[in-house]
């Protein structure tokens, strides 16, 4: 379980990246928000939203804005969580497409990166890293909803470790279900596209999986096509 106590509100306003006014049970009240991407076509004034009470009583907000419904579909929009989701998938052995990994590790360095989980196995070492994905337009997921230089850096550092000998992958944990595809957003980012295709034709694995989103939980479910 991901969040112990949620609340339901509605959506008001984002005065910024950090914080947005939400109506709780009537009245408002300012709240953190844990993604500093843009979500605007999620964080829409009158959508309803799912609130994380701080067990801090000393936080200046006391919630944190972490879903959000775009229609009939809950999206996960917490930035920490697809981090937290795949770990625990992976101890488990539910990713079929990694196998069985006896050793996974948080936040190892590979030159100026840094990524998200490091793992080893009879034979096998490498990196991954998790890049959370909450647009979705038409059925098909895309990533980034703002340019990412430092997204891009970290696709041709993963491409010069498998140059030298660990396996690589770029693993996108779309945060909603009812996603046919993912492929990375051209439009808003062209060197994070561009990076993706020369990164897999180096070695580098580039997989997609959509989630079970539950009001306090965050699962990653099925691998879904990448169109690169």
């Amino acid at each position: 379980m991901l969040y112990k106590t949620v609340r339901e509100g509605t959506f008001i306003c984002r005065p910024n990246r950090f914080t947005a006014h939400v109506l709780i049970d009537g009245s408002p009240e300012t709240v953190h928000v844990k993604n500093t991407g843009r979500c605007r076509e999620i964080l829409q004034e009158g959508a309803r939203v799912l609130l994380e009470e701080a067990s801090n009583p000393e936080r200046k907000t006391r919630y944190s804005l972490i879903s959000a419904w775009k229609g009939d579909v809950l999206i996960n929009i917490d930035s920490q969580a697809p981090n937290e989701a795949v770990f625990r998938a992976l101890k488990e052995c539910r990713l079929p497409s990694f196998g069985d990994l006896p050793v996974i590790r948080r936040e190892r360095f590979f030159g100026a990166s840094r990524f998200d989980l490091y793992f080893e196995a009879p034979g096998r070492k490498g990196f991954i890293e998790v890049k959370g994905v909450t647009l979705e337009r038409d059925g098909t997921a895309l990533f980034p909803d703002a340019p990412t230089v430092r997204g891009t850096r970290h696709v041709y550092e993963m491409a010069r470790a498998v140059e030298e000998g660990y396996e690589g992958y770029i693993l996108f944990l779309i945060q909603m279900k009812g996603v046919t595809c993912f492929t990375p957003n051209r439009v808003m980012d062209p060197a994070f596209s561009d990076s993706l295709t020369e990164a897999r034709s180096r070695g580098v694995r580039i997989l997609a999986f959509d989630c079970a989103v539950t009001e306090n939980n965050l699962v990653p479910d099925r691998e879904i096509p990448v169109i690169l």
